[in-house]
């Protein structure tokens, strides 16, 4: 999930960890320290139902949210949330390199580092994934599973609707609410809903989310 509190350090950092990524052993496609995911899809598990969109993370290729397009529609409109705001997010989140080698070397530098696309933080995988599709699925597979990371955005996006109130004072939207929810939690989320005012980080997260707005609901559109 999202910290944005990391922003800075891709600007001031990024000698570190390019040359820790360099480091990086070249069989990229799976987990430091771990078994390789299994090529067995359990039944039932979505994240790689074909024409879901892209599936695999190639190492060094360009990300673009939009290329997620049919994974966002697909998982969103299952988890009940709006496409568009799951695609938001993800551009959202795309501040950083999406590349399996990076993402994992930044993580040896950082540990509470955040996985995959939609960046989520393995307390948070962990805890959305109970009862669902994926339940199997580790979050050290996030970063070469594109679909299997918007389908646990979606999912907890989902979760933190069934915590919003029937009636909030604050002038948000109840995808703005989701949004912040995402990036800061759900206590400040409900907080916010009460009309708590953001402080400056989880408000330019909202402004960048109006600003990816339009471009999000292109991608997304039929």
């Amino acid at each position: 999930m999202a910290d944005s509190r990391v922003r800075w350090r891709w600007l001031v950092l990024p000698g570190v960890a390019l040359a820790v990524w360099a480091m990086v052993p070249t069989d990229r496609g799976s987990p430091q320290g771990a078994a390789p995911a299994p090529v067995a899809t359990p039944t039932g598990a979505p994240s790689r139902t074909p024409g879901a969109g892209p599936t695999t993370a190639q190492p060094g290729a360009a990300y673009d949210p939009a290329d997620c397009a049919a994974a966002v529609r697909r998982y969103a409109v299952k988890a009940g949330v709006a496409p568009r705001l799951v695609m938001a997010i993800l551009y959202n989140e795309a501040y950083k390199p999406h590349d399996p080698a990076f993402e994992r070397a930044w993580q040896r530098y950082k540990a509470d580092a955040a996985f995959g696309v939609a960046n989520m933080h393995r307390a948070a995988f962990d805890e959305v994934k109970r009862g669902r599709d994926f339940a199997g699925r580790k979050w050290e597979e996030l970063p070469d599973d594109r679909n299997l990371a918007v389908e646990a955005a979606a999912w907890y996006l989902h979760d933190l609707a069934g915590q919003l109130p029937a009636h909030w004072s604050a002038s948000y939207s109840r995808d703005d609410l989701l949004a912040l929810g995402y990036n800061a939690g759900a206590g400040n989320m409900l907080a916010f809903a009460r009309g708590v005012p953001p402080g400056g980080q989880a408000q330019s997260y909202l402004d960048r989310l109006h600003d990816n707005w339009g471009k999000a609901g292109k991608a997304v559109a039929p």
